[in-house]
């Protein structure tokens, strides 16, 4: 740690001890008193991405005449129907830009022998919006725009991306598609997809672990101890130089990371203790609930974004052809056996409730980010999350319609509590132009099959209401 009495910390302290290294969040004695100062991550917005496989229940005809997934009303203080899967968030309307009715036809077959292997191309659509290239051998797709991202605002920080999944990695593919194209949404290049993480012990001792060798590393984690314990000593000292403010803030990004250290740990020694699991092939770090998952995975998000380790983020919901089930969604299906309900409207309905179970998990992400702030802005203000999916009716395997929601108001490029009806045949990839020339790529103006722009903020007539089916 470098830090001198009577000037300022810098923005990229470190508090560092045998086996762990922790950053800090922005504290007052960041910014002197009387002299200019620019936070190196003030005024760049954060990107979250999170991919959700096999589309939903309100891209089928049917679905969309019913708002399972578009709101009735266009534009501003739309309402969420009782079965919108996105009424769990009803709560976080303020943050949400619902855009419908978007086309990733570069995830449609372009040839005879690539009909049929729609799930094995759809994830690696998604942020690039570029069509893959079938083989087993060398992958080539298009650059994302996590990637985009990252090499423009990413480049300060630790990590300029940090990658991660919920889902197993080791479904066979088929179609004579690479497997990467199903588990990797970030792509550095069109030839360099980026592997994601599944262990939450693995993140964190990415973001908290660097220590001094690896044989610390190994130490500390063999005494059991928290990284804290670690740095005991250093963070005592800058504590003491600290103002009241600061102190607290200290205190309370401490306890969040020895907590979610804990979890980590818990879940580790449940899973090592030999009792029966539910997922038995799991390595001992994964938990077999998906929601604790996904919950561990959230905070480890926010706690990097908060100490600007990174900016930019991605994270796999799922997995195409995944049948996991969620039984407290109120159907025992799994959840690819029901994204095929045959254009029943009973099962589609059932599909509907599992995607809204899912969708509800990113209530738990939305509220951590609105009340954890970043040189006193909450980092919900401050990020772009981009949510959705590159298929639209699963049932069909086709790739129109498909679902996305921004949320958060990225530094004011976003508005929120807005629903965007898109034209009839509209590439999503207009809408990622249009949100990367918001959040500071000018010279940005194409990507896949982009046809220009979608404008994410509403200006026609406010009550306009969409047509079943339109």
């Amino acid at each position: 740690m470098h830090y001198i009495t009577g000037k300022h910390l810098s923005r990229r302290t470190f508090l560092r001890g045998s086996g762990a290294s922790v950053a800090l969040p922005f504290l007052d004695a960041m910014a002197p008193a009387g002299r200019a100062f620019r936070d190196p991550a003030e005024g760049f917005t954060r990107m979250v991405a999170i991919y959700e496989a096999m589309g939903c229940a309100g891209s089928n005809d049917w679905g969309d005449s019913q708002y399972l997934f578009a709101p009735a009303k266009i534009g501003r203080d739309f309402e969420l129907g009782e079965q919108n899967q996105l009424k769990p968030l009803e709560a976080y309307q303020d943050y949400m830009t619902v855009v419908s009715q978007l086309d990733c036809r570069m995830a449609e077959p372009f040839k005879a022998e690539e009909i049929g292997g729609d799930h094995d191309r759809t994830t690696a659509v998604f942020l690039s919006q570029s069509h893959p290239l079938q083989t087993e051998a060398d992958v080539f797709c298009g650059k994302s725009i996590d990637q985009i991202h990252a090499d423009r605002f990413g480049q300060e920080t630790a990590m300029p991306s940090l990658e991660l999944t919920v889902s197993r990695i080791d479904r066979s593919c088929a179609y004579n598609y690479h497997c990467a194209y199903t588990f990797s949404v970030a792509w550095r290049t069109p030839t360099d997809p980026l592997p994601a993480i599944r262990e939450p012990r693995a993140v964190f001792e990415q973001l908290f672990g660097a220590g001094h060798s690896a044989a610390d590393r190994v130490n500390r984690l063999r005494k059991n101890r928290s990284v804290l314990d670690f740095i005991a000593g250093e963070l005592a000292d800058l504590k003491r130089t600290l103002g009241a403010t600061d102190r607290l803030a200290l205190d309370e990004y401490s306890t969040h990371l020895r907590e979610l250290e804990r979890r980590i740990g818990l879940v580790e020694a449940q899973n090592s203790s030999g009792e029966e699991r539910a997922m038995p092939e799991a390595p001992t770090g994964i938990p077999d609930r998906w929601e604790e998952h996904m919950e561990l995975m959230f905070d480890l998000q926010v706690l990097a974004l908060q100490a600007d380790l990174t900016r930019v983020i991605t994270l796999i919901a799922g997995v195409d052809q995944e049948n996991r089930t969620h039984p407290e969604s109120g159907t025992n299906k799994s959840w690819h056996g029901a994204s095929h309900h045959g254009n029943v409207p009973a099962d589609i309905l059932d599909y509907n409730k599992i995607n809204t179970y899912r969708t509800a998990q990113m209530a738990y992400l939305l509220e951590k980010m609105k009340t954890t702030t970043d040189a006193g802005v909450p980092l919900l203000d401050k990020t772009a999350i981009v949510w959705g999916s590159s298929m639209g009716d699963p049932n069909l395997h086709n790739h129109r319609r498909c679902p996305l929601v921004l949320f958060g108001k990225a530094n004011g490029a976003l508005e929120g509590n807005v629903h965007i009806r898109a034209p009839e045949g509209t590439p999503m990839a207009n809408a990622f132009v249009s949100l990367m020339q918001s959040i500071g790529h000018d010279d940005f103006s194409h990507i896949g099959d982009s046809t220009g722009e979608l404008a994410l903020r509403y200006a026609s007539t406010p009550g306009a209401t969409l047509e079943a089916g339109a």
